[in-house]
């Protein structure tokens, strides 16, 4: 029964958790402010910021778990993809703690681990998806339909191969002048909204694949003729344009991904990421599931976001597997 420190610093989010087995003992997330100003993540600036909060951050995980250093068995870190900046810091603070603790490293997919949060064992109520299981996986950088086997054996059929979900709404936010980040403010806007009140054409990208640089642009295009015989047009239709524009990129997501569940005959079905957290695509995945008859699988808000829980979680399996990391391994950005 392993106690698993697992280290999440990925983007603009220093996390570290505890997990003792496949149960979580604690979860804390130091968010970054100082990126809202400039609309967007600025990497020097978040680098810096997880400089200054790693140390504290995994010393109150420790402390909320009730555990000390001495007790833990191995230590799960975020190996990439994100900005080499950030994941150095939480890369050479896990290289380090393990060797002073003489403890093995588990390095682990970033992106896997939004997908393996349903596993997090976090009370006694709740039910953990069976496999096969097909998961949307939604987020500001990623996008992308994972077929699995097993907890670590995936299968990518599908993904974006320009912008991703989360990216196009967060520059849809941008171009009405929207804070940073763009995708809850959509969302909370969205829901005055008609959704129905626009539409924006969707791109015919074969098989599972995704495309939303298209969906950007036409809609940068729509408001840029609009606001030529009207200036105050945005704001005058600011929560039909955010109903609209996240209903066509929701329903544009859904759309393959039921078609990617029925081919594959897939009864379980989740959505994983930040973006799994916009209350439209949780509502509609619902439905499709009551439609189809399907397990579905929504995480609790705090697992959408990037974490150190899911990352432990996924170490959890790995340490199962004997899959250690040598401490030469270096992070990765893609």
């Amino acid at each position: 029964m392993p106690y698993i420190l697992a280290i999440e610093s990925s983007c603009d989010d220093t996390s570290s958790a505890v997990l003792h087995d496949d149960r979580l003992l604690s979860n804390v997330i130091a968010s970054q402010k100082v990126h809202e100003q400039y609309g967007g993540v600025v990497p020097e600036l978040a680098s810096r910021a997880h400089q200054q909060n790693i140390v504290p951050v995994v010393d109150t995980a420790l402390h909320n778990a009730n555990i000390t250093l001495q007790q833990i068995n191995a230590i799960a870190f975020t190996r990439g993809p994100g900005l080499l900046g950030s994941l150095l810091v939480g890369v050479s603070f896990a290289k380090s703690l393990s060797q002073a603790l003489n403890i093995p490293l588990i390095e682990v997919n970033h992106l896997q681990a939004h997908i393996l949060a349903h596993f997090i064992k976090h009370d006694d109520t709740q039910s953990v998806p069976e496999f096969p299981m097909l998961c949307l996986l939604v987020s500001g950088g990623h996008t992308q339909i994972v077929l699995l086997h097993d907890h670590l054996d995936m299968e990518i059929l599908g993904q974006t191969i320009d912008d991703a979900a989360g990216e196009a709404i967060d520059k849809a936010a941008k171009i009405m002048d929207l804070p940073y980040p763009g995708g809850p403010v959509i969302d909370k806007l969205a829901q005055s909204g008609n959704p129905d009140a626009f539409h924006f054409a969707t791109p015919n990208i074969p098989e599972f694949n995704y495309s939303f640089s298209g969906i950007k642009t036409s809609f940068l295009y729509f408001l840029r003729d609009q606001l030529q015989n009207d200036p105050q047009f945005i704001e005058k239709h600011k929560a039909d344009l955010c109903a609209s524009i996240q209903k066509c990129i929701m329903d544009f997501l859904l759309k393959k991904f039921e078609k990617a569940a029925l081919k594959h005959h897939i009864r379980q079905v989740a959505i994983a990421g930040g973006v799994s957290a916009n209350s439209y695509l949780r509502n509609s995945l619902v439905q499709l599931g009551q439609k189809h008859h399907w397990r579905v699988f929504i995480p609790p808000f705090q697992f959408c976001t990037d974490n150190a829980a899911m990352v432990g979680i996924a170490g959890y399996f790995k340490y199962l597997n004997n899959d250690f990391a040598d401490i030469s391994l270096p992070p990765f950005t893609r």
